[in-house]
This record gives structure tokens, sequence and C-alpha cells, in this order.
């Protein structure tokens, strides 16, 4: 599948947390190209035959998965894992659920809800959505990172200054990722692949699909990073500019309010002009639509804005 990986770590070979003390399931090293198998971030509970019912009785823990570690030959403090993302490999399915007490409007949406997607794994055309529209798709991996300096397990649920559960949709192929190492080895993971998302994942979360991811691991010796950074080398929202956007406002002292009532406000209007249920239209919004800070200094108050993508109805 990958001709110039040097290693894979499988599917099995993975972990639900970060610990410096995990065994390596690899020894690299650096400048060599890995083909990571990676589960989606249900751990392969929520497949192609999901149902409602298999979303009640997920097993919370066996949740977001992460392939590897991997050792990194050379890597100590101080040092930036240098990651160059290749290539993905998607499986052609994947999935997006309200899961209750999770996501921006958790208070709102107390119910569970599932959409299973299938799409076309070589081609990436856009993905229809049972009540209606079609998503672009644009692979990304949504938790890649090193092992932090603290002894002990890590959850994998929040992200990190050593990289973790970050969630950057443009974490895509073609972008360099650097990663501040804290431990010998770096002791690198990844997993939870996405094959679309809004930033802000509103809902909490994207379309989760199984994929295997091909990576470069490099070393920047004496980096200093604080946190982890990137380069992309194209423009990264193409994929959902051609027709424009509707855009929807929160305004007021609080961003995490502001960011509430414009989703709420994109919701309604998903409602009324598409014929939604407000679920759903959460939901979608959650793959495609972005959170964006448009202003932060004319104080007492703040403008967040979401952008929903007008192609999906085009």
């Amino acid at each position: 599948m990958c001709i110039a990986c040097t290693h894979t770590i499988h599917r099995a070979q993975h972990n639900f947390g970060w610990n410096k003390d995990f065994p390596p399931a690899l020894t690299a090293k650096a400048g060599e190209t890995i083909l990571f198998e990676c589960l989606d971030s249900s751990g392969g509970q929520l497949g192609a035959d999901a149902t409602l019912e298999t979303l009640v009785n997920l097993d919370f823990g066996k949740i977001n998965p992460v392939s590897g570690p991997v050792y990194v030959e050379g890597a100590e403090p101080g040092d930036a894992l240098k990651v160059t993302i290749r290539k993905f490999h998607p499986i052609g399915h994947g999935w997006t659920a309200n899961i209750p007490g999770f996501g921006l409007l958790a208070d709102q949406f107390k119910e569970p809800a599932l959409h299973v997607w299938t799409y076309d794994s070589v081609t990436m055309a856009p993905s229809a959505f049972g009540p209606g529209g079609r998503v672009p798709l644009k692979p990304f991996t949504g938790t890649i990172g090193v092992a932090p300096a603290e002894p002990g397990l890590h959850s994998v649920v929040p992200p990190r200054r050593v990289g973790g559960n970050l969630d950057i949709r443009d974490l895509t192929a073609g972008v360099t990722l650097y990663l501040p190492v804290e431990t010998e080895g770096a002791l690198f993971s990844v997993g939870d692949t996405h094959a679309a998302q809004g930033d802000g994942e509103v809902c909490g979360t994207a379309i989760e699909s199984q994929m295997n991811v091909e990576l470069t691991l490099d070393l920047v010796k004496g980096a200093n990073l604080q946190t982890p950074r990137f380069t992309t080398t194209e423009p990264v929202t193409r994929h959902l500019d051609g027709a424009g956007y509707e855009v929807t406002t929160g305004i007021g002292p609080d961003l995490m309010t502001g960011a509430r009532e414009a989703v709420m406000r994109m919701i309604d209007l998903l409602v009324a002009e598409h014929g939604l249920k407000p679920v759903d239209a959460y939901m979608l919004c959650s793959v495609c639509g972005d959170l964006r800070i448009s202003e932060i200094v004319d104080m007492p108050n703040w403008v967040v804005s979401f952008y929903f993508p007008r192609i999906v109805f085009a």
C-alpha cells in the first residue's frame, strides 16, 4: 500500500492515552516514513452497519485509540518532532453523532443521534447527508502527538502542549507539523482520523472514519517549542469556498456565549431554509461549518461568526 514506507504500525498496536512509560511499538530512525493503521474515534465500535442502539451502547473505555507509540532515535527533550503528513488511505464510510452530554450545545441536544456516511474512498467526492446536502471531504488526523514529560497515564481526550486531540481540520496531506518533544524518543502516536470537519467540531464529532496514514518522522534539534505549530503549502478551504457562505454571529462580552449563539442561529437558519431537524442541522454544522473569532478588541463586546459553506446545498 505504501511503497516508500519503512515500517507499518498495525491497527492492533494502539493505546487509550499518553504515557512516557508505554513500551514502543516501533523504534525508528529520524527521516523514516511509516504507515500507521488507525482506528476511528469509536475504536471500531461504530461501523458501516451502526445503528442508534450501537451508539447508545458505546463503550467509552475504548474511545479515541491512538496507534503507536514510535520511539524516534535521537529525540530528546527540547527537540521538535517534525511530522510530514504524506497521504491518507480512507475506508469509505464513517459516522457523525450527537452524544448526550458532549458538544458545544449539549444542554440543548440531550438525545442521541447518529448519521452513517458512505463515500468514494478513491475520488473523495462530496458525500451525501441523508436529510439533505452534500459535504466536501478532506481527510485529516484529529489526534496526533507525543508523550508528555509528567509520569503516569494521561487522558487522550483533551489537547495538550505536546499535541494530542487537536482536531485541527487543516492537518491534512501536505502539511508539516512540529511537536515539542518532552521525553526521550518522543513516543509518537496518531489516530482519530476524519473525512471532514468544520473548525470547532461543534457537536463533538466530525465524519469519524477509519483510515491509514503515511507520515515521515524527523527531528529539529533544540527547537524549544512551547506548543505545536504547523505549515501548510496550499489554500486550506478551497474545497468549501466555491459557492460562498452563510454567516451568523454571536456578539457579547463572553466568547463561549458568542460561539454558542452563532451556532444556534445557524441551526435555526438551516432548519428554516432547508427543512432539517435541529439535531441534523447541528451535526451538519459540526462537519463542515467554521467558528471564527471575527473581533476581539472592541471592548466590552466581541464578535464570533459561524460560516456555513453554501456549496453543501448548491
